[in-house]
């Protein structure tokens, strides 16, 4: 590693780009994906020539994007086939009904199963199956969701797969070996299991702490499971949401004002009650769209309490029906009932207000109050712009909820009462994941290569449709991480990793090989928390990389240390996971903090001592 660089012009550049890059992901808040925000960096990076055209693109095609894809159609594929429901019944069957052993064997699967798809991929399976066991164990969910989600991200370290970190951790060793000094032994890419023991030690800290501790420092948990077949409607809005009341049946007469007006315009009358459904012919139905007329003679079907419907008939001139006759069956718990969908990353939906999306025309479903970040919105619920992370409660039949858990622009994190989709193939889908498995450990072919002959396998024997699989994958991080793999490779061309590397040691001095360890853990820890874990990497895996070679330190320990704390994203719900599961389990950014907290120094002490250990 030569000594004494002088800063260039292109490492100027690169480094000005790397400022605009954190600024952009730090403040993703303002409205400019992060997708989005990597594509522009791309865009730089070619136009300054930082990067030669004809490698610019080669991040489309590279092994770690080509395995993301692969490995979410894998996961598609194993939810199609129910596979998440056998495992559920199996949870219930040995867990019983105990919150400690219920927490452990659901954080526990969750992590394994994070191991070998995306993070996030396997919290969005697992949240219909906490919702389940919630409601037949009557243990809260916030009791177990955040256990969950926590497990979910310790365990995408443990193997190269579960995380996009590691996933890309090998492409960026690779390009490091492009531009090492002349005589320097060349660094080994990470097998599979590489990373297993010290994935393994974290998931059972994880699982150990909220059993020991964790537990007693979560929310008591009053917030029970959503699912419409255990709590009845006016029940579940009353103790969860606050919203009070009963359903009402009103017969529109020729006196009122609401003949010729739409649903939208009578829903903003002051002190209107929920309207849920209408009859203007034969058929009533749930979820009338808000440009859907009001006729004399037509039927509403409401909710509130007895005195705001009450007055609200004598205003406009309804007429309160003694009872349910229209409605009764719309109504009833075995045919629809509440639910809770959340809003996951990379939806098209983000920003976009609830009238924009027209939830009730396009998909039947009527949405009454938005829980955000512990917050129930209930006034003006049509003109909220959607965010990440969102949970809108819904009121709905349970058939246009199972068409709308199909959208990818939703999770629906409560229980339905259906069949599932492709059972009969569930044998299949682990079929082909085993034969990407076996590929992965026995035999020299690329990791992508591996994890696709599983994919096109699902696809071949029709667990998917080619369309499916197109659906189950997140282009968005597909297009954050290839558009960001050139911005490492400017880095080690142009010497500014190598440079950074150079004053930050010229700043400590002669730090120890353990003191160098701990700043780059704590220094991608601090960058996850504020940006994409892939852009942390991307920018301080070839620093590590570099300060290794100038220190003697052994570069791909420094690698993996910052590959692996990437992950250690627990204080802030800026993680994809937690930001899922925040909604649902009605957490606050508190809990957050208080629980995040430890369990972000036990991720640093195990994972340092554990690695130290190997190396």
């Amino acid at each position: 590693m030569g000594t004494g660089l002088t800063l260039t012009g292109d490492m100027m550049m690169v480094l000005a780009i790397l400022v605009l890059t954190v600024v952009l992901f730090v403040f993703e808040r303002l409205k400019l994906r992060v997708d989005v925000a990597a594509v522009i960096i791309l865009v730089l990076l070619g136009l300054l020539n930082l990067v030669p055209a004809d490698q610019l693109f080669h991040g489309f095609a590279s092994n770690a994007v080509i395995s993301i894809i692969a490995v979410m159609i894998l996961g598609e594929g194993l939810d199609r086939t129910g596979v998440m429901n056998i495992v559920a019944a199996k949870i219930l069957k040995i867990g019983g009904s105990t919150e400690s052993r219920v927490m452990a064997l659901i954080s526990g699967t969750v992590g394994v199963i994070s191991g070998f798809m995306q993070n996030v991929g396997a919290t969005a399976l697992f949240m219909p199956v906490v919702s389940r066991i919630s409601a037949r164990t009557e243990i809260p969910q916030n009791r177990l969701l955040m256990p969950m989600g926590f497990c979910a991200i310790l365990g995408g370290t443990v193997t190269m797969v579960g995380s996009s970190p590691l996933i890309l951790l090998n492409d960026l060793i690779e390009d490091a070996n492009q531009t090492l000094p002349p005589g320097a032994q060349s660094l080994k890419s990470f097998g599979l299991f590489d990373v297993t023991p010290v994935g393994l030690a974290l998931l059972a800290t994880g699982v150990l702490f909220f059993l020991l501790v964790g537990r007693h420092m979560m929310p008591k948990g009053e917030i029970q499971a959503s699912s419409g077949r255990v709590k009845k409607t006016k029940s579940y809005f009353s103790e969860v949401y606050g919203i009070k009341g009963e359903i009402y049946e009103l017969l529109v007469t020729v006196d009122s004002p609401l003949v010729g007006m739409q649903i939208g315009e009578a829903e903003k009358i002051q002190g209107a009650p929920l309207l849920l459904a209408i009859r203007n012919t034969d058929e009533p139905r749930l979820a009338p769209p808000a440009d859907e007329m009001i006729w004399l003679g037509s039927i509403l079907g409401v909710m509130g309490t007895r005195e705001q419907v009450g007055e609200f008939a004598l205003a406009n001139h309804c007429r309160v029906q003694p009872r349910l006759k229209h409605f009764a069956g719309l109504f009833n718990a075995a045919r629809g009932g509440i639910s809770e969908v959340v809003i996951p990353p990379g939806s098209k939906l983000i920003g976009k207000t609830v009238a924009e999306v027209q939830m009730r025309k396009r998909y039947g479903i009527s949405v009454l109050a938005i829980n955000r970040q512990a917050e129930v919105i209930t006034e003006d619920v049509r003109l909220v712009q959607l965010e990440l992370g969102d949970s809108l409660v819904s009121h709905s039949t349970w058939k246009e909820l199972a068409v709308l858990a199909n959208e990818k622009d939703f999770i629906v994190a409560t229980d339905l009462p259906k069949e599932e989709m492709r059972p009969q193939k569930a044998a299949l889908a682990l079929f082909f994941f085993s034969i990407s498995l076996f590929m992965i450990l026995f035999t020299d072919f690329q990791l992508s290569i591996s994890l696709l002959v599983g994919a096109m396998g699902m696809v071949i024997s029709r667990v998917l449709t080619m369309d499916e699989a197109y659906a189950a994958v997140s282009w968005k991080t597909v297009f954050l991480l290839a558009s960001l793999i050139p911005l490492g490779q400017a880095m080690l061309n142009t010497g500014t990793a190598a440079w950074i590397a150079q004053q930050s040691l010229a700043i400590l001095g002669h730090p120890s090989d353990l003191t160098l360890q701990i700043m780059l853990a704590v220094m991608a820890t601090l960058f996850s928390l504020v940006m994409s874990n892939v852009g942390a990497t991307t920018i301080l895996v070839p620093i590590a990389i570099s300060i290794a070679l100038a220190t003697n330190g052994n570069p791909m320990l420094y690698a993996l240390i910052v590959g692996l704390s990437t992950s250690n994203a627990f204080i802030i719900p800026t993680h994809q996971v937690n930001a899922l599961i925040m909604g649902p389990g009605g957490y606050k950014v508190s809990d957050y903090v208080r629980v995040g907290s430890i369990m972000s120094v036990l991720f640093l002490v195990v994972m340092l001592t554990v690695l130290n250990m190997m190396f």
